[in-house]
């Protein structure tokens, strides 16, 4: 489709007339050949601040930061470990963490790229981690129920913590800063999506009023939404460009969208499609989901506080069926031991789930482009203008 591209040009992605399918398998063969895990665990999306706005899938295996360490190994995270990662673009600084329970923040140095460990103090795996805007802290979910948030000790010379505890009851999946660098949005395991205050007074100034409230002590629940027996787990959250929207995804395929300049009015919306694993404001009106169905869809939500479902991002081409013969059809069959005769390939271009929708180009206020990427192992980028003149009715607004 026109305004989608597969991105080629990295170490992992090999052979540039290959199938997403076999540049992942190239991928985890070099990966292996090389010492490290071959497991399909995650591809991350890191969008790198420079004038030509470079994006760089990076791959954690064994040991191991693809283009991050040079070659060098390292003893941080261990096989299969890491779960998360994170890119500050002003500051050119990477923080990871992992089911080890610890968290490392990565500065460039002669072109090395070096750990520094940081004291998360939990019990549980670290599942997920963000920058605040401003970069000068960010915020760890975890298994332990609650929320680490580090900023730098300048005394000590090193990253500390400070936990966010209260009323969370289960695991942290996914996290998003207010613009603002105070408000921390929140979703977990006990299908509740909370916002709260992470003012540090070390480090942040004394934040104006906003919509959620107005009094922000560290720790201070400014809003709680979900639970009550109904819903799922809270798979991503995201707030909009002003703020004062906030959008999340369940496991119930439902995508809910709360404006807190409207009493904090709550519009869900009950999805026919599998559940949605990432969320993203792509303007102040639009929200771009994507998960186990393989494919991104766009979704709007109004000044009257309705949400809709606007369209599926990734319409496949018409293919041409020829018809075969009867005897063809049973040696097409033999041939793969199967009794019918079926194709396991899918017609979206991602042939697994999408677990992360990022920015390309632009910003939450006018995305221009996005990019996607899954447990296939696949690295798509896709232009909305180009998307736009493809499919009929569509405009992003």
């Amino acid at each position: 489709m026109d305004g989608i591209k597969q991105l080629q040009d990295y170490n992992f992605f090999e052979s540039a007339n290959s199938g997403p399918s076999q540049k992942t398998d190239n991928a985890f063969k070099n990966q292996q050949k090389k010492g490290h895990s071959n497991t399909r665990e995650k591809v991350f999306h890191l969008r790198k601040a420079c004038k030509h706005n470079v994006s760089a899938p990076v791959y954690l295996g064994a040991y191991h930061l693809s283009r991050l360490e040079s070659g060098q190994n390292t003893n941080c995270h261990q096989p299969k470990q890491s779960r998360s990662i994170d890119w500050a673009p002003k500051s050119d600084r990477i923080v990871t963490c992992g089911s080890d329970r610890n968290a490392y923040v990565w500065s460039q140095k002669d072109g090395i790229w070096k750990p520094t460990l940081v004291i998360l103090r939990i019990n549980r795996a670290a599942t997920f981690v963000k920058w605040s805007p401003l970069e000068n802290k960010f915020a760890v979910g975890s298994g332990a129920r609650l929320i680490s948030v580090c900023y730098f000790e300048s005394e000590n010379d090193w990253w500390v913590s400070k936990h966010i505890k209260k009323p969370i009851r289960s695991t942290v999946l996914s996290l998003d800063w207010h613009p603002n660098n105070v408000l921390l949005a929140a979703g977990s395991c006990d299908f509740k999506c909370r916002v709260f205050s992470a003012y540090i007074k070390e480090v942040d100034e004394k934040p104006a009023a906003t919509p959620w409230g107005s009094k922000m002590p560290f720790g201070q629940v400014m809003a709680e939404f979900g639970g009550a027996g109904s819903g799922g787990w809270v798979h991503s959250v995201s707030f909009s460009a002003s703020g004062g929207r906030l959008a999340w995804v369940s496991h119930d395929s439902t995508v809910t969208v709360v404006d807190s300049t409207k009493g904090s009015t709550l519009s869900q919306l009950k999805t026919e499609f599998l559940p949605l694993l990432s969320v993203m404001f792509i303007s102040e009106n639009n929200v771009l989901a994507a998960g186990h169905d393989c494919c991104p869809m766009l979704f709007s939500y109004d000044d009257q506080g309705a949400l809709t479902f606007t369209s599926k991002l990734d319409i496949p081409k018409q293919s041409i069926q020829r018809n075969i013969s009867a005897m063809e059809r049973f040696r097409n069959m033999d041939k793969r031991a199967t009794t019918e005769d079926r194709n396991t390939t899918l017609e979206t271009l991602h042939q697994n789930s999408i677990t992360q929708v990022s920015i390309y180009e632009g910003d939450k206020g006018d995305c221009r482009k996005f990019c996607t990427t899954g447990i296939d192992g696949a690295m798509t980028i896709w232009d909305f203008k180009a998307l736009e003149s493809s499919l009929q009715g569509l405009r992003i607004m």
